[in-house]
C-alpha cells in the first residue's frame, strides 16, 4: 500500500519502515492489533502466519497494523539462517519493540481506531519481541518507558523465546497469553511454562497454553519440516530447527485469541 511509519533506532534518530493495515467495512471505531512478524519476515520467504493472523482478526472486527522490520534493513528474506551477532545489532527484539510502539502511535492516529484498546501479537521472533514490548520498566530511564505508560492494552506472544531472568519474575505492562507448542525445539515450551508460573505467582496476569504434539510455527498452513540452516539458540550445535502448521493447534489458538482479545480489547 506505499505505507510507511516513523520509529527510531536505537541511537534515536527517526527511521521509516515499511507497514500494511488491515480494517473492517464500516466507519468504526475499532479495536486494534499490531502483529509483529515472525523471524522470516514479509517478503518472499515468510511463514504466511502473519496474513493468516491478519484475516481472522479483520473478520471479528479489529484493525491490524503489520510493521516491517526487516525489509528496508536489508533483510527483505528474513533472519532465520543468519547469525545471531549480525541480528543482534541490526534486527534485535529490543529494536524492534520500538517498531511496535511505532505502529501503536500510527494505529491512534487513524480515525476508525479507538486508540484506548489495542493489542499487540507476534510469533517466534514476534513474540519474543511481543515480550520485550510488554515488560514493565524498571526506570523512568528504561527504554520506551514513557511510551509504555500508556501502551498496549493486552499481549499475545506466539512461541517465544522465553529468557528466564533468575532476578525477578516477569510483570507485563497489561495481560499477557503465551500459546506455545509442546514439541517445540526452537524455543521450548518448558522455560516459558517456568515464566509464566513465576509472573502468576507474584500476581502478574500472565497466562500460559501448551499445545500438545504441536511443533514451532504451529499457525504456519505449512507442512512440518526441519531445516538444519536455521540458527537455533536451543540446538546442541546452534542451527537446526523444526517449524510446521498443526490443524488443531491452529483452530484452537483462533478460539483463544478471539477469547483473550475480546476481554481485553
Amino acid at each position: 500500500s506505499g505505507l510507511y511509519i516513523t520509529t527510531t533506532s536505537p541511537d534515536g534518530a527517526s527511521e521509516q519502515i515499511p507497514a500494511m493495515v488491515s480494517k473492517p467495512d464500516g466507519p468504526g471505531p475499532f479495536p486494534a492489533v499490531v502483529i509483529v512478524h515472525d523471524c522470516s519476515g514479509l517478503g518472499f520467504s515468510s511463514s504466511g502466519a502473519p496474513g493468516r493472523w491478519t484475516a481472522v482478526l479483520v473478520q471479528r472486527g479489529y484493525v491490524v497494523v503489520l510493521p516491517d522490520s526487516f525489509s528496508t534493513r536489508g533483510y527483505a528474506g528474513g533472519v532465520c539462517t543468519v547469525p545471531l551477532s549480525q541480528r543482534l545489532t541490526d534486527v534485535s527484539f529490543g529494536r524492534r519493540a520500538r517498531d511496535a510502539y511505532a505502529a501503536l502511535a500510527y494505529v491512534r492516529s487513524l480515525s476508525y481506531v479507538d486508540g484506548q484498546r489495542v493489542g499487540i501479537m507476534g510469533g517466534s521472533h514476534g513474540g519474543s519481541t511481543t515480550l520485550a514490548a510488554m515488560i514493565a520498566p524498571e526506570s523512568n530511564t528504561a527504554p520506551l518507558a514513557r511510551e509504555k505508560r500508556s501502551g498496549f492494552a493486552a499481549a499475545v506472544a506466539l512461541y517465544p523465546r522465553c529468557a528466564v531472568k533468575a532476578s525477578s519474575a516477569y510483570k507485563p505492562i497489561a495481560p499477557l497469553l503465551i500459546l506455545i507448542g509442546e514439541k517445540d525445539d526452537w524455543t521450548p515450551a518448558e522455560p516459558c511454562r517456568k515464566l509464566a508460573d513465576a509472573a502468576r505467582a507474584a500476581g502478574h496476569p500472565v497466562a500460559i497454553k501448551i499445545y500438545p504434539g504441536a511443533h514451532h510455527s504451529f499457525d504456519s498452513s505449512n507442512p512440518v519440516r526441519y531445516v538444519s540452516t536455521r540458527v537455533n539458540f536451543n540446538s546442541p550445535t546452534g542451527y537446526g530447527a523444526t517449524t510446521g502448521g498443526d490443524r488443531d493447534a491452529w483452530n484452537d489458538s483462533i478460539r483463544e485469541v478471539a477469547a483473550f482479545f475480546g476481554r481485553h480489547l
